[in-house]
């Protein structure tokens, strides 16, 4: 029995399930017979085909494939597993020969036919969602990712570019160094924590002439991350102040930032460790499932999902169908969405900011000092009826954005209304306050907006 069991060889990596990761033990077996390489563990076609990456790293890098019957197993065999990264993995317990396990350390990595190791899109996501749930973790990935990976706080990252370093590398542990953890560079705020954000605007409110009670709004919406809907006649700047919001919003913590990585690597979108809070404006016509999320085979995030924590804007409001509109209600009150299938239930954060654009009537004019509005009392009350009334329960601030003369100067630059926002942010935050000012719950109003008699008198009006 002893004898047998030194047979078997281990080694750590994880599979992501939905939003979250789970570890997955490999353990490989060599045994007599025809030889034969199979791979169990109810994977997926993309782990299928690691038998042929595998064996062309292994074959041009000197190394002999064993005339042995040979059988990788990927535990739990009752959870589906997909992804190339198990092929690194894979290929170390089969160029081990079966001498030795390797459970102090997560490894990932996809081979290259020729023995590097690449990264993948879902590496980040898989270590970020282990990060946050065991204590002392300690990774090897692609070395293109290991400055990323790094900056998650408490994981230990060593990276390996070829199959022979990551070889090496488990030959002698004790003597391998380890990727070194590097701040953000970014400029912050300290504020018992770092908050980072960024001082680049490509886009700037010095841009928008006028727009003095648009712009506000903009800036109070910013500070407090409060649903925005701007209305007004074609031209007058709703597209250009909603646009120009992203780069004033407040500062991110590290774990904003990193989950914000998180997510747009699970979409599969180039993805960047910064403090520039995400901006989605998908079009009006966009489907429901690209809204929300979802699929047949599998559920998968979208678009509010993406603007978590940041910017989810719409224009054209009431030319979005209206089913999409009423489906928004529950992921902008609950800040979360669940999405059952028969084979996956995925559930995800919805924490954005609304900003919505629109049109005062079908024609656009009705608001316009210099054209005649050609829409009949029945098509503008049938044009804003588009809109519910437990849509609009949710949005905080309503604004007019009016015609106005091009040679008004603008309000605010950008760098102004940061400045503002940060302001803002810093009070909250000093206040104990955990959540920006739409977050509030109501149990804690009468305690962070403490009113005198006179705004209490103005709120009863």
């Amino acid at each position: 029995m002893e004898k047998n069991s030194q047979k078997i060889g281990r080694i750590q990596s994880a599979a992501l399930d939905s939003l979250e990761a789970f570890s997955v033990d490999i353990e490989s077996s060599f045994t007599k017979g025809l030889p034969t390489f199979t791979i169990v563990g109810l994977t997926d076609e993309s782990i299928k085909e690691s038998k042929e990456r595998i064996k062309s790293a292994l074959l041009l890098n000197d190394f002999s494939f064993p005339p042995l019957r040979i059988t990788l197993s990927l535990a739990p065999s009752d959870r589906s597993k997909k992804g190339s990264h198990f092929d690194l993995p894979m290929a170390l317990l089969i160029a081990s020969s079966q001498k030795r396990d390797f459970l102090d350390f997560y490894c990932f990595g996809e081979l290259g036919l020729d023995g590097k190791v690449r990264s993948t899109d879902s590496i980040f996501a898989i270590v970020l969602s282990l990060a946050t749930t065991k204590r002392a973790l300690k990774v090897v990935v692609p070395k293109d990712i290991s400055e990323k990976v790094a900056m998650i706080f408490g994981v230990e990252v060593y990276g390996v570019a070829t199959l022979q370093e990551a070889i090496d590398f488990f030959a002698d542990t004790k003597s391998a160094t380890p990727v070194a953890s590097k701040d953000l560079d970014f400029s912050f705020i300290e504020l018992g924590e770092k908050y980072y954000y960024q001082n680049h605007f490509p886009l700037d409110f010095s841009d928008v002439k006028g727009q003095r009670q648009g712009v506000r709004a903009a800036l109070i919406a910013a500070t407090g991350f409060h649903n925005l809907i701007l209305t007004g006649s074609p031209g007058t700047g709703k597209s250009m102040i909603s646009k120009r919001l992203q780069y004033i919003l407040p500062p991110m913590s590290l774990e904003d930032i990193l989950f914000c990585g998180k997510i747009n690597s699970l979409a599969k979108e180039h993805f960047s460790l910064s403090p520039q809070r995400p901006y989605r404006s998908p079009h009006h016509s966009s489907t429901k499932t690209s809204i929300f999320g979802g699929g047949s085979k599998g559920a998968k995030i979208g678009e509010i999902a993406l603007a978590s924590r940041g910017v989810f804007f719409q224009d054209e409001l009431p030319h979005v169908p209206k089913t999409t509109l009423e489906a928004l209600r529950e992921p902008m009150e609950d800040k979360k969405m669940l999405i059952s299938r028969v084979n996956s239930k995925v559930e995800y954060e919805t924490d954005f900011m609304f900003v919505g654009a629109m049109n005062p009537c079908p024609c656009g004019n009705l608001l316009s000092k210099s054209k005649d509005c050609r829409c009949s009392d029945i098509e503008i009350l049938r044009y804003k009826n588009r809109l519910s009334d437990p849509f609009l329960d949710r949005i905080d601030l309503f604004v007019e954005v009016l015609e106005v003369d091009l040679k008004q100067n603008n309000l605010y630059t950008s760098k102004e209304m940061q400045d503002l926002v940060l302001q803002g942010f810093a009070m909250q935050i000093k206040r104990s306050q955990k959540c920006f000012n739409s977050r509030i719950a109501d149990k804690d109003l009468e305690r962070f907006c403490v009113l005198n008699e006179e705004c209490q008198e103005l709120l009863q009006k």
